[in-house]
């Protein structure tokens, strides 16, 4: 088991699960998020149980920051696991209005260089170790872009391929790499999606599907799996069908 971990958006959600998932005595972890009163309080549940918390207040967008924190951070306590997992969200508003350029960049900058600035700086300390694991957060939605939006969909496939590059390209180098791929889940993110939620999971779920997976260092993990199935088979039908039949489905989001 991992002695030291690294969580990004580990201030609420996904994150503050597996941070306090993975909270036992003698675990180092580095918690990294933007909200610090949050973050705070995710690291202090984690001392409670035992663990050694670290908090860093980062916007994983600025790659200098996440770059001078996590590579600090490592050179000091030698990273065994990161989860790159903060993200935001937008889409289609309620009123219809698209996500608009604003919207889009800070979704990329996030969801998909946050994901990169973080791994990046990890990796040179585990190849210079030959060991280590990373996880990237990716979503079902990464398999089929959805209608109501583009942006996120295409920020979560950037990281899905990124991931599957990266394991491919790190195994022989004593690195495992997983691509975790979530569905709907009770979150503050997913509270503020409008419509349908199928296969609604509750968070503990899956942060215990993600823990299991993680454990096992699978190399993808997909929850629910009759989803992350729906959204694969909709890329493989043809695409006039596919838009149709996801047409149906409206994303719209609640602003924040």
């Amino acid at each position: 088991m991992p002695r030291c971990v690294v969580v990004t958006g580990a201030s609420s959600g996904l994150g503050a699960g597996l941070a306090r998932s993975y909270a036992t005595p003698g675990r180092l972890l580095g918690l990294v998020g933007r909200n610090a009163a949050r973050l705070e309080a995710v690291a202090e549940a984690c001392r409670e149980a035992g663990a050694t918390a670290v908090t860093g207040v980062l916007d994983v967008a600025d790659g200098t920051a996440v770059q001078a924190w996590l590579g600090g951070f490592d050179a000091v306590h030698a990273v065994d696991l990161v989860v790159a997992n903060a993200g935001i969200s937008a889409g289609t508003r309620p009123n219809g209005e698209l996500e608009g350029i604003a919207a889009a960049d800070a979704l990329i900058r996030t969801n998909l260089l946050g994901v990169v600035h973080t791994v990046e700086a990890l990796l040179p300390g585990m190849l210079a170790r030959k060991a280590g694991h990373v996880a990237v957060v990716a979503s079902v939605a990464g398999y089929r872009g959805l209608p109501d939006s583009p942006a996120y969909c295409a920020g979560k496939a950037g990281v899905r391929i990124y991931g599957e590059s990266l394991r491919a390209a790190l195994a022989p180098r004593g690195i495992a790499v997983s691509v975790i791929l979530p569905g709907f889940f009770v979150s503050p993110m997913s509270r503020r999606f409008l419509g349908s939620k199928p296969f609604l999971l509750d968070l503990d779920t899956a942060v215990t599907r993600t823990r299991a997976g993680l454990d096992r260092r699978a190399p993808r993990i997909v929850f629910p799996r009759r989803l992350g199935l729906l959204m694969q088979a909709a890329d493989l039908i043809p695409a006039a069908l596919g838009d149709y039949i996801l047409r149906a489905m409206p994303f719209r989001i609640r602003p924040e």
